[in-house]
């Protein structure tokens, strides 16, 4: 069972693992050993999570989410399959915790009766300003 928070416990069976060669440094067991982890989660089919987590998982996972639903994490962070393998389910974690907060609602605000007069003032001074300029102008020719 992985433990997202008090409402979301995600069963083991609903995450798969494929382990893979990993690129970068490793010495002589980076052509040997698989030590790059794939993590698969079928958000559509998930029975740990509700509608609306669901939908923003889906909206967070960007291009992690395959055509299918399935969020595909990889981690190739480290140079053992464990440390992988904990990474991506860390990474999952995360992600799925992100999308288990309720987003809040914007209120709608109006300017405040002092704000409106401080831009209206700077409107005129500006305009009084290029008014200025422009009769300075007229009066040369």
């Amino acid at each position: 069972m992985i433990v997202v928070n008090e409402d979301i416990i995600i069963d083991d069976a609903e995450v798969e693992f494929e382990f893979v060669r990993s690129s970068g440094p490793g010495g002589q067991n980076v052509n040997k050993v698989s030590t790059a982890v794939q993590l698969r989660f079928d958000v559509a089919n998930s029975k740990s999570l509700t509608g609306p987590v669901r939908e923003r998982l889906e909206r967070l996972a960007g291009r992690r989410l395959t055509k299918d639903g399935v969020v595909v994490i990889n981690a190739n962070r480290y140079r053992t399959q464990e440390r992988n393998r904990q990474d991506a389910l860390d990474r999952l974690v995360g992600l799925v915790a992100r999308a288990a907060e309720v987003p809040k609602k914007r209120r709608k605000t109006r300017p405040t009766a002092a704000g409106v007069e401080r831009r209206l003032a700077e409107k005129r001074r500006r305009s009084q300003k290029k008014r200025l300029r422009r009769d300075s102008v007229a009066d040369d020719d």
